[in-house]
């Protein structure tokens, strides 16, 4: 945490309270998927395994499916009213929807209602949870500046884990202590509320006020974006869906088929899997203050590609429970994924359209890949085998690569401009004549 020495006071605040707000808004929308397991067999009919595991990406799905239109909603917020009311804004849905959830009766009670309620409250929080992460990201953008920028963005990856933590830690004690399920939801929407008015302290990024100011007087604002930026971004943030599922729902649901076990033990077994994912976070973050993001990037990668190559073998002959445990801890440790360089995305997005855009590929990528593994691997991997990953976690890599490769060359077209403006204002004769 040395690089917040470099902040100033206001800043230190700012970054403060949205923290806790991704925090809490990612316990409220991670309670649900971890709880799946569980929750799943009181608000879906008791079906064959082929069918249950459809109900189960159904329901996973709903959360990610209608993103991009939430990313679409937010954007403009964000882009034409402002960067505060977006968060505080998302926060509230999040604890409306929790509201709901810790009140819906079973599918034994009211039937198949309950399935459709979880569903619309599982979309109403996905599209809350959209607004607030990019939101907050774009905040912090805007108000800080490299290299302090790097960790301090990236501390919106590692709040969302220890949200993602807690709800695990909370949805285990819930099923080993036998507990009534509502309380966790009663909590998440409680905090939730907190969180909203805690964020209401918040105030508008200067660079946002004074781009409206300039906007005014100057309609030839730049407002262009690259097709081929928003393409690598989205590639980039294409891998993380994919592992995330493969790691928590794939290998849970072998875990369930193959050894027998049981929703408290799997929940508990997500739980010591997401320690390592805050693990490997804290160290990216730290890292990100010393070594470029874009670097860090690149290293994880090509470890990833050994392991993919192996993931279809290892599930082929694998007979151990532990073993399959390992697999999920490495897997998640290596993840390829935007963190530790979302700022270094966000900020090739012009001003008034950096919301939207950041938002939209982030929730259209979640969406589109989340349909892809949660229904596709279930008729792939059918139809192959494991050797069926090979078919969606290849040409993902390979796609995240080439996005790197391209915001690389972004980044240093942008320090060589930094460095003949440096060399105009401090030696203006000295630059005319080398130049």
């Amino acid at each position: 945490m040395g690089f917040l020495s470099s902040l100033s006071r206001n800043q230190k605040e700012a970054i403060g309270l949205l923290q806790i707000g991704t925090f809490l808004e990612y316990f409220d929308f991670m309670l649900y998927i971890h709880m799946a397991v569980l929750l799943n067999e009181l608000f879906f009919p008791k079906t064959d395994p082929h069918t249950a595991a459809l109900l189960t990406a159904l329901a996973f799905c709903s959360s990610y499916v209608l993103r991009p239109f939430g990313a679409l909603l937010f954007g403009y917020i964000g882009d034409h009213i402002g960067r505060k009311p977006t968060v505080i804004i998302t926060t509230m849905m999040m604890a409306l929807s929790c509201i709901v959830m810790a009140s819906l009766p079973t599918y034994a009670q009211i039937g198949i209602t309950a399935a459709w309620i979880v569903s619309f409250c599982r979309i109403f929080q996905g599209l809350s949870s959209m607004g607030e992460r990019i939101a907050a990201e774009v905040y912090i953008v805007e108000i800080t500046k490299p290299p302090a920028q790097y960790p301090a963005v990236a501390m919106c990856s590692v709040s969302a884990t220890l949200g993602t933590v807690l709800a695990l830690a909370i949805a285990s004690l819930v099923t080993m202590k036998g507990l009534d399920w509502r309380m966790a939801f009663w909590f998440g929407a409680t905090i939730a509320l907190v969180g909203s008015v805690a964020r209401t302290r918040l105030r508008e990024t200067q660079d946002f006020i004074k781009a409206k100011k300039y906007r005014k007087t100057n309609s030839s604002i730049n407002e262009r974006v690259s097709k081929k930026t928003s393409l690598c971004s989205f590639l980039i943030n294409l891998t993380w869906p994919l592992f995330f599922f493969f790691v928590y729902v794939y290998c849970a649901n072998i875990l369930k088929n193959q050894f027998g076990f049981t929703s408290t033990q799997i929940i508990r077994n997500n739980f010591y899997v997401s320690l390592a994912q805050l693990l490997s976070f804290l160290l990216w973050m730290y890292l990100s203050n010393k070594i470029h993001p874009l670097r860090i990037l690149k290293w994880k990668l090509f470890p990833v590609f050994v392991l993919v190559a192996l993931i279809p073998s290892f599930l082929i002959n694998n007979e151990s429970a532990f073993n399959l445990f390992l697999l999920q801890i490495i897997v998640i440790f290596l993840t390829p994924d935007s963190m530790p360089a979302e700022s270094i995305l966000i900020k090739h997005f012009p001003i008034f359209k950096r919301v939207t855009y950041a938002t939209f590929i982030y929730a259209l990528s979640r969406a589109l890949m989340y349909i892809v593994t949660s229904f596709g691997l279930i008729y792939i991997t059918e139809a192959f085998g494991p050797n069926g990953l090979f078919i969606i976690f290849i040409p993902t890599c390979v796609g995240y690569l080439y996005g790197i490769l391209h915001f690389e060359k972004l980044e240093n077209k942008n320090q060589k401009q930094h460095q003949v403006h440096t060399q105009l204002l401090t030696k203006p004769n000295e630059f005319k004549l080398t130049g």
